[in-house]
């Protein structure tokens, strides 16, 4: 590699995380509304959106590494990574408003409908995301700023996902006036839609990419694979990861329905003062606080896995999340504050643990360097954003299962057994997938010391070029 100078100002630190800003906002659409749109607005039953997600999404994995290995191999004077955020961002933008639009169709022309736009959605994002993840690793090689870097990605993300959850529900109702949702749902995605192709154009001019692979690291693409193979702890990144997300994904996917359906609406009296509270209040409250609280566990990732180590942080976080997700299955509707404050820990828990996978990914790209030589930034990250595809694809998959498993039906109101499966979806199953995370990652073996150890080595290479 040619080396300059890694440490990174607080501008490009800041340029960075607004990418993520942009790709969160849709990735807070599709998490948190998008199974809601499709069963109670767009018209289609939740076992067929759980079966789409499954289909859709795991095509969408398999293209994430072969975007990787696309980037890596892509030259410009921009970079590698950069020029895939300058000209994807409008075609991801279009895409995504067609995405939340209702034709006039039938029922089976509407899921042929939802399959093409969402396959085309996924795909989009892919060409955005999976440079940009990668990008992370060439700003800089030295640990405490990649950790940085990372804190700022999620900074971006929980904002633009605060954006999205705090104005979501207000702008659909403001859109829909003297029209239909699924008008009001078009019109706010199109407003959502140009915020992000700004914002990529800004992370695109604000980042430099520094790390540059010499000719002779530049391996074959079997070659690359082959390593990819054998670094283990590509793979227990790659369990950790997808079983993390699963546990988001189903507390996200569920919140809507467990709001609507089993919470509804409430009165809550607070210092003498006695509000009456909608299910669109108090499902947005939540959303937002549960994204301003991971803001909190963001921040609080380098100082907390700067004491503990970025393993030890990891797996702590997933177990307290895992923990206090089951405690929601024992809540009675009415019990509002203890619903709110638990949410709060849940999402600070759930904060620490996004940076840390997307800097110890950086780590095991440099493992990857030390021990064969060559240096495949583009298809180690591309796994990270499968692992967060897959994630996302079973618990969305799991989530319209479970809804149907247990006798959902849309805009009608639930029997014992859908509630149970609402409740359980929000609690016991989520917390699974966080348990079982923090199962994964202790057998992660690239530990604070042992890095340094591959960064000096990696180092002296460089000066001896």
């Amino acid at each position: 590699m040619k080396d300059t100078s890694m440490k990174v100002g607080l501008r490009e630190k800041m340029a960075y995380g607004l990418g993520d800003f942009a790709s969160s906002m849709f990735w807070k659409l599709f998490s948190m509304f998008l199974l809601f749109f499709y069963t109670d607005i767009f018209g289609i039953s939740a076992a067929a959106v759980g079966t789409m997600f499954l289909v859709t999404r795991v095509w969408d994995a398999a293209n994430d590494p072969l975007m990787g290995i696309l980037s890596d191999r892509t030259q410009t004077r921009w970079g590698k990574f950069r020029p895939f955020l300058l000209f994807g961002a409008i075609p991801f933008g279009i895409v995504g408003v067609l995405t939340f639009t209702t034709p006039d169709l039938d029922s089976t022309g509407k899921l042929i409908y939802a399959y093409v736009t969402y396959t085309l959605m996924m795909m989009a994002y892919t060409a955005v995301n999976v440079p940009y993840g990668s990008l992370l690793a060439v700003i800089s090689s030295d640990s405490n700023e990649r950790t940085a870097l990372a804190s700022w990605r999620f900074i971006g993300a929980y904002s633009g996902g605060m954006l999205v959850t705090s104005t979501a529900t207000v702008l659909v109702a403001y859109f829909s006036e003297g029209t239909t949702q699924a008008q009001g749902y078009q019109t706010t995605i199109a407003l959502y839609a140009v915020v992000a192709a700004i914002l990529f154009g800004l992370t695109f001019l604000g980042t430099k990419e520094r790390l540059i692979p010499t000719k002779e690291q530049q391996g074959s693409l079997k070659n690359d694979l082959k390593d990819l193979a054998k670094n283990k702890p590509w793979f227990i990144m790659l369990a950790a990861n997808i079983c993390i997300l699963i546990f988001m994904s189903l507390r996200d996917g569920s919140i809507l329905f467990y709001f609507k359906y089993y919470v509804q609406d409430q009165t809550l009296s607070l210092f003498g003062t006695t509000y009456q509270l909608t299910t669109a209040v108090l499902s947005s409250v939540y959303m937002t606080l549960w994204l301003g609280s991971n803001i909190i566990g963001v921040v609080l990732a380098k100082p907390i896995s700067a004491r503990l180590g970025k393993k030890k942080t990891f797996g702590y976080a997933a177990l307290v999340s895992a923990f206090l997700s089951m405690l929601f299955f024992f809540l009675e509707p009415s019990q509002i504050v203890v619903i709110f404050g638990l949410n709060v820990f849940i999402g600070i828990s759930a904060g620490l643990v996004m940076p840390l996978g997307w800097s110890m990914y950086a780590d095991i790209a440099d493992y990857s360097e030390w021990k064969t030589g060559r240096r495949a930034t583009g298809l180690v990250f591309s796994s990270s954003s499968m692992s967060q595809k897959f994630g996302w694809t079973l618990g969305g998959a799991l989530s319209g299962w479970i809804l149907a498993a247990y006798g959902f039906e849309a805009n009608q109101e639930q029997t014992e057994l859908s509630l149970l499966g609402i409740r359980l979806m929000f609690s016991v199953f989520a917390a699974a997938g966080a348990f079982v995370s923090f199962l994964a990652i202790q057998y992660y073996k690239l530990d604070e010391k042992f890095m340094e150890k591959v960064n000096a080595e990696l180092n002296r290479n460089i000066m001896e070029e």
